[in-house]
């Protein structure tokens, strides 16, 4: 396979041509240190994530690893040999990994969706969003205040904590249903999130579409409200009423200005096709809406990737640099607001599809494989002799797993060998049976019991109405390094983590100036529009 040094891969960063660079290494060791235009594809999930972040596989692929011998060595070498087994043409892998990355003078980055949180601290600076701390929020709360408090993360989070009065609206929500939610000018408008980007994108995405209300950003989100002492609500269920606004039109002036004023393009389903057609660069198709309207229909072939989420976690969706990106909704608010924003983060191709969802089909993502199954009351019948062993992220496993079941890294598996051998059945289950799927072939090297998937995985046992077994301690935090831990998800030093990951954020600014190779701004990009 070919191998690359730093100096070369930092020329084909600069050169503008497309580029995907995959971290093989799991997601809790690629948050220790990466670099800046990295996409995590660890190889326990790397055939989902491949066919998430490629479409296209003649694309120019570097793969990554720390460099290092041994048990955790030659990550890197391995992703490359399964690219390659799909058909990819263009792959090679930074001789040395991070480590001759950083030997070699160049910066490496800790966290993860580190461009969008970049991005996130260079709009704050450039465009001067105005913040409140959480003391000052709390009064104006007590005192009755004129305002609204919008949170911009997913109802999800949303429900595990949020701003007592706060409601729901993620962030691609905002600046669609902005009027209906704050009708008088006179009302202030407070967008807040866990720490800092969905907070700062949130504000300053409502500001640049001109509301007349006074807009702040919570500093700090949630992480600053608890580390002033004061208490979250749980368990809420308030947000923005369903279905298009009364003030949708007025949502689409106001974006169509901002995203004209970024550089977004418009294009029509022909125009679409025409990209589609296009086996000289990567397209990403995106519908920005929310997810249950994007469950209710959608454009075949398209990927949901609601507007907020989008920006605020871009790597994701996007794992090649330099790709195209067409972005969909019902009447082009949303994503117009998306496209703006990804044009400013450096991607220089950003179109709006004019009615998206009547175009034809775009070419689908490929398929997983076949599972060979066994049903959830086979297993429940079989659970004395069979060895379930869940392939699922740690904090997955953590929040609900079948009763006995092991925890394991798909690419660990040796680790449970001993337990694997002396199985007389193992059942394999993911979330949704997928990943389980793919792992087939790697637990039968390791036994010659039987080797099966459990249909539909652990949601599938639950659907079946089967008890899970919830257990926040089990794998203990030193253990999840498939996982880059929030400080919300550690079992203890909560608030140092808090602190620390609220610094690391701040300093991000820095970092990309440090680096040299990220120019935001909508003409920011490097290389020439096509």
């Amino acid at each position: 396979m070919r191998r690359i040094d730093a100096l070369t891969l930092r020329g084909w960063i600069e050169d503008g041509e497309e580029l995907a660079i995959l971290d093989a290494r799991e997601e809790g060791e690629f948050g220790a240190a990466h670099l800046f235009w990295a996409v995590p594809c660890p190889l326990s999930r790397c055939e989902a994530r491949v066919a998430a972040v490629l479409p296209r596989l003649a694309t120019r692929i570097v793969c990554v690893d720390a460099g290092q011998g041994g048990a955790a060595g030659g990550l890197a070498e391995r992703l490359g040999d399964y690219l390659e087994g799909i058909g990819c043409t263009d792959v090679a892998v930074l001789d040395g990994g991070t480590r001759a990355w950083a030997a070699a003078g160049y910066v490496l980055f800790s966290g993860v969706n580190v461009p969008s949180k970049a991005f996130g601290e260079w709009v704050e600076h450039h465009y001067g969003t105005v913040s409140v701390d959480a003391p000052e929020l709390n009064a104006w709360i007590e005192s009755g205040r004129d305002m609204v408090v919008l949170d911009s993360r997913t109802l999800e989070e949303f429900r595990r904590m949020s701003i007592p009065s706060g409601i729901s609206v993620p962030g691609g929500e905002l600046a669609y249903r902005i009027a209906e939610l704050a009708p008088r000018p006179e009302t202030l408008v407070v967008v807040n999130c866990a720490g800092r980007t969905r907070s700062i994108m949130g504000a300053e995405s409502l500001r640049q579409a001109g509301i007349p209300n006074q807009v702040v950003a919570l500093r700090n989100g949630t992480m600053g409200w608890e580390l002033a002492g004061l208490t979250c609500a749980r368990g809420r269920e308030e947000r923005y009423p369903a279905g298009a606004p009364a003030s949708a039109a007025l949502a689409l002036a106001r974006a169509r200005a901002f995203a004209e004023r970024s550089g977004v393009r418009s294009i029509d389903a022909a125009g679409l096709d025409r990209l589609a057609a296009d086996a000289s660069r990567t397209l990403y198709v995106l519908d920005v809406r929310d997810p249950a309207e994007f469950a209710a229909d959608h454009l075949a072939g398209s990927i949901s990737a609601p507007g907020g989420q989008l920006v605020q976690a871009t790597d994701q969706w996007i794992g090649v640099r330099g790709a195209r990106i067409a972005l969909i909704d019902d009447d082009g608010a949303r994503a117009r607001m998306a496209g703006a924003w990804l044009r400013q983060m450096g991607h220089r191709d950003v179109f709006v599809v004019e009615g998206g969802l009547a175009a034809r089909p775009v070419p689908a993502r490929r398929p997983p494989v076949p599972p060979v199954i066994v049903l959830p009351a086979d297993l429940l019948a079989a659970a004395p002799d069979a060895l379930v062993v869940d392939l699922a992220r740690s904090i997955e496993y953590r929040e609900g797993h079948i009763p006995g079941a092991v925890w394991a890294i798909r690419s660990r598996l040796a680790a449970i060998a001993d337990r694997l051998a002396g199985a007389p059945m193992v059942v394999l289950t993911s979330p949704d049976g997928t990943l389980a799927a793919f792992a087939v072939a790697e637990a039968q090297g390791l036994t010659r019991a039987p080797v099966r998937v459990l249909e539909g995985g652990t949601a599938g046992w639950k659907l079946a109405g089967h008890a899970l077994v919830r257990d926040r301690t089990t794998p203990p935090d030193e253990a999840c390094v498939d996982f880059y831990l929030r400080p919300y998800d550690r079992n203890s030093g909560v608030e140092a983590a808090m602190r620390a990951y609220l610094s690391w954020e701040i300093d991000l600014v820095h970092d990309i100036a440090r680096d040299g190779t990220v120019r935001f701004g909508p003409s920011g990009h490097v290389g020439a529009a096509g």
